[in-house]
């Protein structure tokens, strides 16, 4: 999501901010796990690696992440990304294009920058950016009702089932949306203007902020909040304590619901409010 105080935050801010470079890079491990073929399921050799966010092993690679284009639904509904192509194979031996992007397209990361003065997508540490995910499936209410949140019932029902939620864990809601995303009621807009999808409920994130330690939610619609929200209340107390959410996440329905890893690729660009993201679920 993306509101017009946001550039105006930036426009005045960003002469005085002083950047942190993010921490060292993901083991070199890593680096070659996330390099498969973009299906999105990947069969992967088992191989050893983050131990210290709880992933010891991994058989699958889920890409978590929508193919980003220039026609992909936004919160204000105009167009957000368009691409010039400056040079072609067959013309000049290669191929090179210019992107025009709005941060907060596709499948995109919300750093605590978005909406306070916390820290830009570049700044956060790198090991709040791979986690334990929690996949809490509200797919039937969602589809009962467009304007159903994840709320506490949700999470402790989860909880009931798994055990309590794991530190520094990824809370997803899972909704369905994703199914949506090429069609105009991703966006669900009436005849007021206004959107109807889920989203998380303020008293949710009151209960991971207060009772949990999660680090960052995903949601697989185009607002942490649901979009009848007047006042972003999960975007105003979510983001200034310094946690982040990823937006328009795909493919949460081939995640269990407990026990696999997700590691997020958040942008490192200068001052970034958030940006394009690929995130991958290991299992």
């Amino acid at each position: 999501m993306c509101v017009p105080a946001c550039k105006q935050k930036i426009a005045r801010d960003l002469g005085r901010r002083g950047f942190l470079r993010a921490a060292a890079g993901v083991a070199a491990t890593l680096g070659a796990a996330a390099c498969v073929p973009s299906a999105q399921l990947v069969q992967v050799a088992t191989t050893t690696i983050l131990p210290a966010a709880g992933l010891q092993s991994f058989s699958h690679v889920v890409d978590l992440t929508h193919t980003l284009t220039t026609d992909f639904p936004t919160f204000g509904g105009e167009q957000q990304l368009e691409i010039d192509q400056l040079m072609t194979l067959a013309s000049d031996g290669y191929n090179l294009s210019v992107w025009l992007l709005n941060e907060h397209t596709g499948t995109h990361m919300d750093a605590p920058f978005h909406f306070s003065d916390g820290p830009s997508a570049d700044q956060i540490p790198v090991q709040n950016l791979i986690g334990p995910l929690a996949v809490i499936d509200i797919r039937s209410k969602a589809e009962a009702d467009p304007d159903a949140q994840l709320t506490p019932d949700d999470i402790a029902a989860w909880e009931a089932s798994y055990g309590p939620l794991p530190d520094g864990a990824i809370v997803a809601m899972l909704s369905g949306w994703d199914e949506h995303v090429r069609t105009e009621k991703f966006r669900n807009a009436d005849d007021q203007g206004g959107m109807h999808f889920p989203g998380f409920h303020i008293e949710a994130i009151e209960m991971l902020l207060g009772e949990r330690n999660a680090v960052g939610i995903f949601v697989d619609t185009l607002s942490l909040d649901y979009g009848q929200s007047a006042d972003f209340a999960v975007h105003y107390r979510w983001l200034p304590a310094n946690k982040w959410g990823i937006e328009c996440v795909a493919n949460l329905g081939q995640m269990p619901a407990s026990g696999a890893t997700v590691v997020v690729g958040g942008p490192k660009i200068a001052g970034a409010t958030g940006g394009p993201t690929r995130i991958f679920g290991f299992m």
